[in-house]
């Protein structure tokens, strides 16, 4: 006996509970605090059962309320939604606790910070709806509980550069989500149905040219959820705006749900691969511009984030290749790539807070002020640019060997682009390494400025939490302790490759073979009932 039916519908009821309770302790921080601290680590135990009980006993299908299949809430427990919600909550936590440590909670004249804690949690909860969602419908549900709770927090403080970003990210979502309701629509005037395995079996009946069109709008929405060229240049202008913890989660975690959602769409209900070379094509753009822009800036927070657009592009290689192969590296590196990228934006917090500024053009001799924050920075920073033997080195290089085994002349095409971006994105690491860390701050073109009072360095566009600080200088224990236990977690991945790569192999293969899955949420063939209309 399997402990899925009394763990599954956790990973969202624990948030949603305690966002609850948090909200009533709005006027306790420290309970506050504690509450979500131990709510998050709560839902880290039960990913982590969950990913046990998937790649131990395989998937399972769990209806919330009674109600059967197809009408009920359906939630669907298999390897890769697991290891999803396992690395996310890992995520969350570690960046719960950077915000406590860096006062994101302590409230200020300027931002009711009691509002934080609940809606993080509830951010939180719609991430694991997103992952465990067995229905379009919920799946959708899902996004608009992350749009909402990413709205409160990349508005954080009210300033104007934050509320002008987070206008650009609220209409760039509705029209993501009118899009996304639109396929749904579509999709259920198709096939009857919104539950995932249904819709699967009657796929096959629609008309060639109605199904393309579902999948198009699909891909769509889904790719302006995910940041995927040419639909990415929202993200840039939006992330960077927001306080380090909003952004580091923003920029590990949110992409990540419209990855797993193309990555579900494609395997279970188009997986003809119809659009792979739609998905190849835009994946090499992807890399390539994202890589190239993050060359031309000067703030690491911008830096950053299109290095974040230029990685979405290697997933979407993997899921394109449509092969077992392809998407073991595509589920390995995409919880890489949630570690890493998350870890450095922490970083840059811990930057922001030792230096006063994350702009180039300020920084310098980081390197002999704090030795801890140069390792800090420069680990996950070979790790992004796949320098060997680190995750980001095993997961390309399973890429790449996908690409091979593919063979077509685009697959050699998307193999020269990764090279050639992996290359990029260590150009870029080690330029922000040898102007922040290795040169003098005084050879920095506005380096003086750094040397002011720390009410000197606040302004809209460069993002210290929420007012002036009187402790430029400081790296708190409870921000540095969760950056350094993510750095620890992204290395755990190169230590223990082996069987994480096992995990993403069983996923993968998990994800080609449909049958399993339908099995798993309707029953044995010989007893469904209504597989056409």
């Amino acid at each position: 006996m399997t402990l899925f039916p009394a763990l599954t519908p956790l990973p969202v009821l624990i948030p949603l509970l305690t966002a609850a309770a948090t909200l009533i302790a709005g006027r306790r921080p420290r309970v506050q605090q504690g509450i979500s601290i131990a709510a998050l680590t709560a839902v880290v135990v039960v990913a982590g059962l969950l990913l046990h009980q998937a790649d131990r006993h395989a998937m399972a299908a769990v209806q919330v309320g009674g109600w059967g299949t197809p009408i009920g809430i359906t939630l669907v427990v298999d390897r890769l939604s697991a290891a999803m919600l396992l690395v996310s909550a890992i995520v969350l936590l570690a960046v719960l606790v950077f915000a406590v440590g860096q006062g994101i909670s302590d409230g200020s004249e300027r931002q009711p910070t009691s509002i934080f804690q609940p809606t993080y949690l509830v951010l939180s909860a719609g991430v694991s709806i997103a992952f465990l969602a067995g229905d379009l419908f919920n799946l959708f549900v899902g996004f608009e509980v992350l749009l909402t709770a990413s709205f409160v927090l990349l508005t954080l403080g009210a300033s104007a550069e934050r509320v002008r970003a987070g206008v650009s990210y609220v209409m760039v979502s509705m029209v993501s989500s009118m899009i996304f309701l639109i396929g749904i629509a579509l999709a259920y005037a198709a096939t009857g149905t919104l539950n995932l395995a249904q819709m699967a079996e009657r796929m096959g009946t629609v008309p060639t040219g109605t199904r393309g069109g579902i999948y198009a709008m699909l891909l769509v929405a889904f790719g302006i959820k995910a940041a995927v060229f040419p639909l990415s240049n929202w993200l840039p202008d939006s992330y960077p705006t927001a306080p380090a913890p909003v952004t580091a989660v923003f920029a590990g975690l949110l992409t990540k749900v419209g990855v797993y959602a193309i990555i579900r769409m494609h395997t279970l209900l188009f997986p003809s691969g119809r659009f792979d070379r739609v998905l190849l094509i835009c994946g090499l753009l992807t890399m390539l511009i994202g890589i190239l822009g993050a060359i031309a800036q000067s703030d690491i927070k911008r830096l950053l984030s299109f290095t974040l657009v230029s990685h979405i592009g290697y997933l979407m290689f993997g899921v394109g290749l449509n092969s077992t192969a392809g998407l073991t590296g595509t589920v390995f590196y995409v919880a890489h790539h949630i570690l890493v990228q998350t870890t450095l934006f922490l970083v840059v917090g811990l930057i922001e807070r030792q230096a006063g500024s994350a702009s180039l053009s300020r920084l310098g001799g980081l390197l002999a002020a704090s030795p801890a924050l140069a390792v800090l920075f420069g680990i996950p920073a070979l790790n992004l640019g796949g320098i060997p033997p680190l995750s980001g080195f095993i997961g390309k290089v399973t890429l790449l060997q996908a690409g091979v085994a593919d063979g077509s002349v685009t697959a050699w095409v998307l193999v020269a682009g990764a090279v050639l971006t992996s290359l990029l994105t260590l150009y870029a690491m080690a330029r922000v390494w040898s102007k922040a860390f290795w040169r003098p701050r005084v050879q920095a073109p506005q380096g003086d400025l750094s040397d002011a009072a720390p009410s000197a360095l606040i302004d809209e566009s460069t993002d210290v939490l929420f007012d002036e600080r009187a402790d430029v200088g400081r790296m708190p224990r409870l921000m540095l302790a969760p950056t350094v236990a993510l750095l620890a977690v992204g290395l755990a991945m190169t230590v223990f490759a082996g069987p994480i790569l096992g995990i993403a192999g069983r996923a993968a293969t998990e994800l080609r073979d449909r049958s399993a899955y339908l099995e798993t949420v309707l029953g044995p063939p010989d007893s469904r009932t209504g597989a056409t209309r």
